[in-house]
């Protein structure tokens, strides 16, 4: 059979920009070794828990199911997810490991309007309460970040090969569309493996589905604020533009301002301001930003978002980039002297110090 999880190369980060450290989020993350250096899944390995899908920040790893998931929530006047070892009386998902943090922001969202339900097995019991344990810690952060936010429902209803008569009789609408899903899942299995992994490994798309969720439900309710981990700039920044180079999602922008009158031959052309612009939509908290800022200027903090700034270009910072004060040449230091002119000034040596 064919794994539901499916590896989409042209999302992930590592084939986007070359990095230093390469991202091994999927890797590290799933509890069955089922993912390879190469990202290939070994598929008698895999349990389809979704660890590595909420784990990666850009989609690399999806389930084949995911289109269909988005459908349900935003059809569906009452949402019941339940797991493979949860009673069947809703959408099954293939763990609640599935979920990241955009999820169940998004889940939260439409729990202010309609009844939002998951339902588990024993998850103790079971061999992928790993992935469960992340996506409930990746909840209790949303809910420490948003203690106001509209209640979800859990419950522990484990399938035991049978389902109260109450229970059929409750939504005649929902059962049928279980029987559609079951056998879409059971039935046509075979027709799927023959044409949906081509299709699927081709896919290619800059902002994370969870995050084209979360903000389709955002924006219908423009006053509503989602707790949302913002980049912010501190006084240290030297304006030296790396960030905006090493950024694979292209969330960070930089807009120059050249100085207008003639300059001098012999020293470099003049950035009078560097302005840094950030698109919060497409960050993905990657944290290569972060890590490749030599004077530690760049941090994440958590900030309550609407859907205009979370969809719009934020000024995060505004300077003007250092210059040589002996040959003009651009400095991405607080020094006051290049390396160069350091190096052959006896009296700037001690600033290069071993």
């Amino acid at each position: 059979m064919t794994c539901q999880m499916v590896y989409l190369s042209k999302n992930c980060l590592n084939t986007k920009k070359s990095f230093a450290r390469a991202c091994r989020l999927c890797i590290e993350s799933c509890p069955h070794q089922a993912i390879s250096e190469y990202r290939q899944i070994e598929a008698n390995l895999c349990t389809e828990c979704g660890a590595c899908m909420a784990a990666c920040p850009s989609d690399g790893f999806v389930d084949r199911t995911l289109d269909k998931l988005h459908d349900y929530l935003l059809e569906e006047k009452e949402i019941v997810l339940n797991c493979p070892q949860a009673i069947p009386l809703g959408f099954e998902i293939p763990c609640l490991g599935i979920m990241d943090r955009d999820s169940w922001m998004t889940l939260i969202l439409l729990a202010k309007d309609k009844s939002v339900t998951i339902m588990t097995g024993v998850c103790a019991e079971c061999e992928d309460r790993q992935a469960c344990a992340s996506s409930v810690q990746a909840f209790k952060q949303v809910h420490a970040d948003w203690p106001e936010h509209a209640p979800i429902r859990l419950e522990v209803r484990p399938d035991e090969g049978h389902i109260p008569e109450t229970e059929f009789a409750s939504s005649s609408k929902s059962m049928a569309r279980r029987e559609v899903i079951s056998d879409w899942r059971e039935k046509s299995r075979a027709k799927v493996e023959q044409w949906l992994p081509g299709l699927t490994a081709e896919e290619t798309y800059s902002i994370p589905k969870s995050r084209q969720w979360l903000l389709e439900v955002l924006g219908k309710t423009l006053e509503e604020k989602v707790p949302f981990r913002a980049l912010s700039v501190e006084d240290s920044c030297t304006n030296c533009g790396v960030c905006v180079a090493i950024c694979p999602q292209g969330a960070l922008q930089k807009r120059e301002e050249m100085s207008p009158g003639p300059g001098d031959p012999l020293k470099e052309d003049k950035i009078v301001s560097l302005r840094l612009i950030l698109e919060p939509q497409k960050c993905v908290q990657c944290g290569r930003c972060v890590e490749i800022c030599r004077p530690k200027a760049l941090l994440f903090s958590t900030k309550l978002l609407s859907h205009r700034l979370l969809t719009g270009k934020i000024l995060i910072h505004e300077g003007s980039p250092k210059y040589c004060s002996r040959c003009g040449k651009r400095i991405f230091d607080n020094a006051q002297l290049c390396l160069a002119c350091s190096t052959s000034d006896p009296s700037g040596r001690a600033f290069f110090s071993i």
